[in-house]
Formats: C-alpha cells, sequence, structure tokens
C-alpha cells in the first residue's frame, strides 16, 4: 500500500448557507482502505462528498489548513474520476432516465448522463462496460431502460458508471437509500466483492448495517466534527454510538455486521 494517502484533509472547514458543516475536520484516508464514515442526518457526511468532489469548497481561513487527494490539492475532474469513483444520490436521480444500463455505464466514459451522438464509443469502452456489467451481475439488464429499473437494479447500474475508469476506489453515499431487504443485501454482497478484489470502500451512511464486513475502520461524525475515529471493533459500541444519535442503543454483532437494539 502506497503512503500517500488517497484522501486527506487537515483542519478543513465548509461552510453552507449560514451553518458551518464541517468544523476543522482532520481526516486521513489511505490508498486501498475500506472506510464507513457514519453519522446522523445533517452531521456533515454528504458535504465530505461534496467536498472531495469538488462540488463544495473549504472556508478560506487564516490558520494553516489543506485538502489532498494523491498528495495533490489540485485535480482536473476528470482526472479524479479514473482515481475516485463517486456513486452518490444526486448522480442517481440525473441517471434514472429512458437511457438504457449499457448506456448509462457507457457515459461514464465522457462524465455525461447518457450517450449524446458526438460521443465516440469504441470497442474497448464497449467491452469494459460488458465486462463491469458481468461483475455487477447485471449484463442480462443492459438493454433495459433505468427508469424502468428497481431501485437495487439501478444503483448498481450507477457503480458500474463508476467502474469503467477502473478507480482505485469508490466513494457511496448513503448506498442503500430506497432499496428493500432483498436489495440492501444484494448490494452489500457486491460491495464486498468489490472489496476482496481490492478496490477501495469509502462508505458514508447513517445506517449501521450498510458497514460491509470487509471495513475495519469506522468514523464517526457529529455535528460537523470528527468524534471518533478507530478500529471497528473499538468504535461501533454502545457509549459511542448512543451519544452520536442521540438515543440509547444497545450493539449487537453478527456475521461481521453490526446492528443496534
Amino acid at each position: 500500500m502506497s503512503s500517500i494517502p488517497l484522501i486527506a484533509l487537515e483542519n478543513v472547514t465548509v461552510v453552507r448557507g449560514p451553518r458551518v458543516a464541517l468544523d476543522s475536520v482532520t481526516l486521513s484516508i489511505g490508498q486501498g482502505e475500506h472506510v464507513a464514515i457514519l453519522g446522523p442526518n445533517g452531521c456533515g457526511k454528504s458535504t465530505l462528498i461534496k467536498l472531495v468532489s469538488r462540488d463544495l469548497y473549504p472556508k478560506l481561513k487564516p490558520e494553516p489548513w489543506s485538502l489532498h487527494i494523491l498528495g495533490s490539492d489540485r485535480w482536473d475532474l476528470f482526472e479524479l474520476r479514473n482515481q475516485l469513483g463517486l456513486v452518490s444520490n444526486d448522480w442517481m436521480q440525473m441517471c434514472t432516465r429512458s437511457y438504457s444500463g449499457l448506456e448509462i455505464v457507457l457515459s461514464g466514459f465522457f462524465g455525461s448522463v447518457g450517450i449524446w451522438p458526438y460521443h465516440i464509443v469504441t470497442p474497448a469502452m464497449e467491452a469494459t462496460a460488458r465486462e463491469v456489467m458481468e461483475t455487477l451481475e447485471i449484463a442480462h439488464l443492459s438493454d433495459r431502460s433505468t427508469d424502468h429499473m428497481s431501485s437495487g437494479e439501478a444503483r448498481r447500474f450507477l457503480i458500474a458508471r463508476a467502474l469503467v475508469h477502473g478507480p482505485q476506489a469508490l466513494m457511496l453515499d448513503e448506498p442503500t437509500t430506497s432499496l428493500d431487504l432483498r436489495a440492501t443485501h444484494e448490494l452489500r454482497e457486491i460491495l464486498s466483492k468489490l472489496a476482496r478484489r481490492g478496490i477501495g470502500i469509502i462508505m458514508v451512511t447513517h445506517h449501521l448495517p450498510d458497514v460491509i464486513p470487509e471495513m475495519e475502520r469506522v468514523v464517526l461524525i457529529r455535528q460537523g466534527r470528527i468524534s471518533r475515529d478507530g478500529a471497528k471493533r473499538d468504535v461501533l459500541e454502545a457509549g459511542a454510538l448512543s451519544e452520536l444519535f442521540g438515543i440509547r442503543v444497545e450493539v449487537l454483532e453478527r456475521g461481521g455486521y453490526y446492528h443496534v437494539l
């Protein structure tokens, strides 16, 4: 594993309107790490996603701060997609249209939604897209329109879209939102498969069972600040989670997954 972090934030603050969404956050995630970032709604998790994807920028302030991806503080967005595949609910809404699953996956090569007449799809691109769809077990749906798919099927096509560049990591924002029990289980199994294949998984969620067994590190965010950061077995305990969510909970571990009671 490289000594250069995939993502490194030091003393980063983000302001959204009148509210401080991230408050002097310092966080480093290594290349190849599988990390869950857990917190209640409104704690700053999605802001962190938008910060890394360059949809939001840190507040300029007099004290030293920095934000680096793979050691660089400046990135071309197309180059960034080659390193870090983003799967967010914003992209989910944009990609659920009358395009086929294959078109949505291929559009990842162009940073678009769907294929346009000026896009030149090469045989190599199509081969890569079909290989990724096979990996995610959705090849049989390649001709179906995404607006006629279930939420779970469409979510997997969005992941496939992010994977066509061969990124070293995926960053997922609340990936099981709107999924039923079966689709949630299938998505977690797919993410475990990708993690075992060496693709880093960075998951932002408020749902404890989303933390797949391959994730050994958990970061807790509360009111824009990191409250805990460490090994999963140490962080996912009743005291820390009760404080995080503001209710008294008990924690149960079963088969590598954690649940609250």
